[in-house]
């Protein structure tokens, strides 16, 4: 038998065991819940759509308490209005941001190189680039940053400003001149700004304004443009956990390294602005409201254009309302259409239609300011046949209308009085007569005979006025 002290030792032992197995346990530290990361796409131009679509998804990354937003960017540059709402909202976010050239091949030229230089991990994937920021005059003219070559003096002895040409030339390149430097000076003063608050390469930023060079990934890490170079972005997460950013003036530690990553997409509300806030797109749309509208009012009934044109010209304002847009443009093409509209009803040779067309030309040209725009201006050929179509549809539809105006009354009152019409029976006051098919109660003045032509000359509730119809040659 055992002994009661042997079992005693037993229990002991085991018990032993036991609380030795639950040491690691209860000495291990408390998973702490895992902050996600939000990741968002911005993948081509900066524009109203995709400025939209980013400031949301960082107010949306704030609200869910998301230790970091990732803003992927492969883009060409864009609307400098649109890229300022971006920048103000990384700025004032109280989520830290890393903007990510990536995936390879990918750029961050023009108004990326400013969001780059923004947020507060500037990072990029191998074989992408970023700089060339210098503004640009897209779709009328050309390049319009690029440094223009000062005017050439007139050689001794030759009269320069002989009848005004000379001098009217270099007053305009001196005018150009004077708008590109302002722009210029604007964009690396905020660059600069930009550069100094992150602690990046000031002077490189300014140069990528000013003389629009770029750079590659190796290359702006070794210049301090950027803070690291990844393949990924969970490689990204891994190399800058523990890198302190400063968020809304207080430090912060990231704490990346596995983090769960939440992407989120545009949505409907984003896809649709990507469509309408492109300038000429608006355009379009603004014309197609004003035909529809008008083709409504000039036709009463057909219902469809009206509703069309109701809609798309509400789109358009919208747009408008979204991008920089000069109201002068807006009045000329109204301006424009109206003139076109009185070509059709004011005998003036073709002077109001030539008229509408130009301001057609002149408002589209003026419509988005480039300077306010980032130099993102509708192509000109875009413009001419634009005003061209607008002229011949305009033309078209208002004549149209003054055909079916001309036309002759087919039905109704009018039609009756006047009309042709054959006795049925002979009657000396009241009788029958057929008019248009149809047998009418008739009253004369004279006695009809069966089959005699009468002429309507009143009409009297459903009861027809008639009197005989003279023939060629007879007297009274």
């Amino acid at each position: 038998m055992v002994s009661t002290d042997n079992v005693s030792r037993m229990c002991a032992f085991r018990r032993l065991l036991a609380l030795a197995a639950m040491l690691p346990a209860l000495s291990a530290p408390v998973a702490a819940t895992e902050t996600p990361v939000v990741l968002l796409t911005l993948e081509g131009a900066v524009s109203p759509a995709t400025a939209d679509y980013v400031v949301r998804g960082i107010r949306k990354a704030a609200d869910q308490g998301a230790g970091l937003v990732v803003l992927q960017i492969d883009t060409p540059g864009g609307l400098d209005t649109s890229m300022r709402r971006l920048i103000k909202e990384i700025l004032s976010s109280p989520v830290p941001v890393a903007a990510f050239v990536a995936p390879g091949g990918a750029r961050a030229a023009s108004a990326g190189t400013f969001i780059l230089y923004a947020s507060h991990i500037a990072a990029m994937a191998p074989a992408t680039n970023l700089g060339a920021a210098s503004p640009v005059q897209i779709g009328v003219g050309g390049p319009g940053g690029e440094p223009s070559k000062a005017p050439e003096k007139a050689p001794a002895g030759k009269a320069a400003g002989k009848d005004g040409k000379a001098g009217a030339k270099e007053q305009e390149t001196t005018t150009k001149d004077t708008l590109t430097r302002k722009i210029t000076h604007d964009a690396a003063a905020y660059i600069r700004s930009l550069a100094q608050l992150r602690g990046r390469n000031a002077e490189w930023g300014e140069q990528a304004v000013r003389e629009a060079v770029s750079l590659s990934a190796a290359d702006a890490l070794k210049r301090k443009v950027i803070d690291v170079v990844a393949q990924d972005v969970p490689d990204l997460l891994k190399k800058i956990d523990g890198r302190k950013v400063t968020v809304q003036g207080v430090e912060r530690a990231l704490e990346t390294a596995g983090a769960p990553t939440v992407s989120i997409e545009p949505d409907w509300r984003s896809e649709l602005l990507a469509v309408i806030a492109n300038p000429s797109i608006a355009l379009i749309l603004m014309m197609i409201g004003i035909y529809g509208l008008l083709f409504e009012f000039s036709n009463p009934g057909f219902v469809l254009p009206g509703v069309v044109g109701g809609i798309c010209l509400l789109l358009a304002f919208y747009a408008f309302q979204l991008l920089p847009v000069n109201y002068a443009g807006v009045a000329l093409i109204l301006l424009g259409i109206a003139f076109l509209v009185a070509e059709a009803f004011l005998p003036s040779f073709g002077a109001l239609g030539i008229g509408g067309a130009i301001a057609l030309v002149f408002g589209s040209v003026i419509l988005v300011d480039p300077e306010a725009a980032g130099g993102y201006a509708m192509p000109l050929p875009f413009v001419v046949t634009l005003a061209l179509a607008s002229a011949a549809l305009v033309f078209l539809t208002v004549l149209l209308a003054l055909k079916a105006r001309r036309r002759p009354v087919v039905s109704g009152r009018e039609d009756i009085v006047g009309a042709r019409g054959e006795v049925v029976e002979g009657f000396e006051r009241e009788g029958w007569v057929r008019v248009h098919g149809e047998n009418w109660r008739v009253t004369s003045a004279a006695p009809l005979g069966r089959g005699q032509k009468v002429r309507v000359v009143g009409i009297n509730g459903l009861t027809l006025q008639v009197e005989p119809e003279t023939t060629q040659g007879e007297t009274s």
